[in-house]
């Protein structure tokens, strides 16, 4: 387990997983990853559990990847925060999401496979993928259009300006919009509600809520990571990720 996510039980038949990392924004690194994948997979599998509550602490839910880590990460594939997704898609029991501060790139996109998710009215989310000259991950193609339509996708994916909570609720990628500080609780109280319920039931009814996208989300994961692979050793990744370590705009001019 990574010493910057915290596993504990917030409500009887509810494990709580905490990116716990307040002073990098909770930025994710591949033993992140790792831990997180262990306890996912582990409450999936507990008879105990009936759902999962994921959050971050300091008033943050997470800036995305650990730029510095992410680059030594790459020679795997897939890689952690593809494997991770990989699971988080495909969970039996239900998983709530509490959103404040900043949630970028898969900071988002990982909200997409979530089944509730509150978002603080304060909270930001970026998709910047194209701006690091790198193309969206996590089935965020598939989905995004899914639930946002295909302009409003277009728009969040390609330009990844920052948006606001009521966006991402317009958008579908977060279930509703709560007072500053109140998205933690508001989550718990959901997680709460929805352990009390049938969880044979319960499961049931998200597998077919899902079953009809499963199989196309499994393959855009794969085929994503393949083309994020591909672009993370391009020229313009390269010119994205020196501009961004030395705080700069990016020159494309001479790159495509």
């Amino acid at each position: 387990m990574s010493e910057h996510i915290r596993i504990e039980q917030p409500a009887p038949g509810v494990l709580g997983i905490t990116l716990d990392r307040p002073e990098r924004k909770n930025a994710i690194t591949a033993a992140m990853y790792r831990a997180m994948i262990d306890a996912l997979r582990a409450g999936d599998a507990d008879r105990d559990v009936r759902v999962l509550l994921v959050s971050g602490a300091g008033g943050s839910f997470t800036s995305g990847n650990d730029i510095g880590d992410f680059q030594k990460s790459q020679l795997e594939f897939p890689t952690p925060g593809i494997q991770f997704l990989q699971l988080l898609s495909t969970l039996r029991k239900p998983v709530v999401a509490a959103v404040e501060g900043h949630a970028v790139g898969i900071g988002t996109t990982m909200l997409l496979h979530c089944d509730i998710v509150y978002a603080a009215q304060t909270a930001r989310f970026r998709l910047p993928f194209v701006n690091l000259a790198l193309c969206p991950e996590g089935a965020s193609t598939y989905l995004l259009p899914k639930v946002a339509g295909s302009k409003k996708a277009a728009q969040l994916l390609m330009l990844g300006d920052e948006f606001d909570s009521a966006t991402a609720v317009n958008a579908g990628i977060a279930t509703a919009s709560v007072p500053a500080g109140q998205a933690l609780a508001t989550a718990t109280e959901c997680a709460r509600t929805l352990a009390t319920k049938a969880p044979r039931a319960l499961q049931l009814t998200k597998m077919l809520l899902r079953r009809g996208d499963a199989e196309a989300i499994a393959s855009t994961i794969l085929v994503e990571a393949d083309h994020f692979s591909q672009c993370r050793t391009s020229g313009e990744a390269r010119e994205a990720f020196t501009a961004f370590f030395e705080k700069r705009a990016p020159d494309f001019s001479r790159t495509g």
